[in-house]
């Protein structure tokens, strides 16, 4: 977790057997945690010892993954070994995908995608062998199979920018399909107009959006004076309105004193 410091990553790593302090990753500024660390043991023995005794073991609420460190970046973006695993149930995570995938050959990698926000799986992960003949007897084995009663998918992992062009693509997204078809029923709408090499339902709950309230905003004129309940019942018919103008003029008063104008109004 970004969260931990060297203090508690130093007990954690020496629990297996004994290490120098780790090395916390952090950012240039403003020097926070990115998320993992580098322990160097004095041995590959107590290494294996600690990825095979510490491997998801909690730090401070969050289950943490120890693998070899990879100093050649060319082996991670190879893909050689690595392989895509979707269709997974949501209490899948990343100690159970590693027990199930490590019967057929050395990890190097292997997690669970889970949504940043709420921390549940998204339903599909990446396994990476350390070689490609591992990777290929789990796709021969696992593809298809169920795992915790649910079929998954393993194939290949293919990079982005290796994909098949936009000419080539046979991959169809569909939405708005009702909500009681499962995948056979989906596969059955679709098998008629071609062979089918996968299908897939993501699952997931119905979000409810509240519906938004209309506000009506009056606008008053400048100079319009505010009217009682009476003045803007309408009038009877036949009724003439009177007027300012047709108002009877006020008495003087008795003084003889000049006529004060009346002010108009603002």
């Amino acid at each position: 977790p970004r969260a931990a410091s060297n203090a508690p990553l130093s007990k954690f790593s020496t629990a297996a057997a004994p290490a120098p302090p780790p090395r916390v990753c952090r950012a240039a500024v403003p020097r926070r945690s990115l998320g993992y660390a580098y322990v160097n043991y004095h041995n590959a023995a107590d290494a294996e010892r600690a990825l095979d005794s510490m491997n998801f073991t909690d730090i401070k609420g969050k289950a943490c993954r120890i693998m070899w460190s990879q100093r050649d970046p060319s082996v991670r973006r190879s893909g050689v070994g690595n392989i895509f695993v979707k269709n997974l149930q949501e209490n899948i995570d990343n100690k159970q995908l590693y027990d199930t995938f490590s019967l057929f050959g050395n990890i190097l990698s292997c997690k669970v995608v889970c949504d940043k926000e709420t921390g549940l799986s998204k339903g599909y992960g990446y396994v990476h062998y350390e070689t490609n003949e591992a990777a290929a007897n789990a796709i021969e084995k696992l593809d298809g199979m169920l795992i915790d009663g649910k079929e998954v998918q393993v194939g290949m992992f293919v990079r982005r920018d290796t994909r098949p062009d936009q000419a080539s693509w046979t991959n169809c997204f569909l939405k708005n399909i009702p909500y009681e078809w499962d995948e056979a029923r989906l596969r059955q709408e679709f098998e008629p107009f071609g062979e089918i090499a996968s299908v897939s339902i993501s699952m997931g709950k119905r979000k409810v959006f509240p519906k938004k309230k209309k506000i009506v905003v009056v606008e008053k004129k400048e100079g319009e004076e505010e009217q009682g309940d009476d003045a803007a019942a309408p009038t009877e018919e036949g009724a003439a309105e009177t007027t300012e103008e047709e108002k009877p003029a006020e008495e003087e008063p008795a003084e003889e004193e000049p006529a004060k104008e009346e002010e108009e109004p603002a």
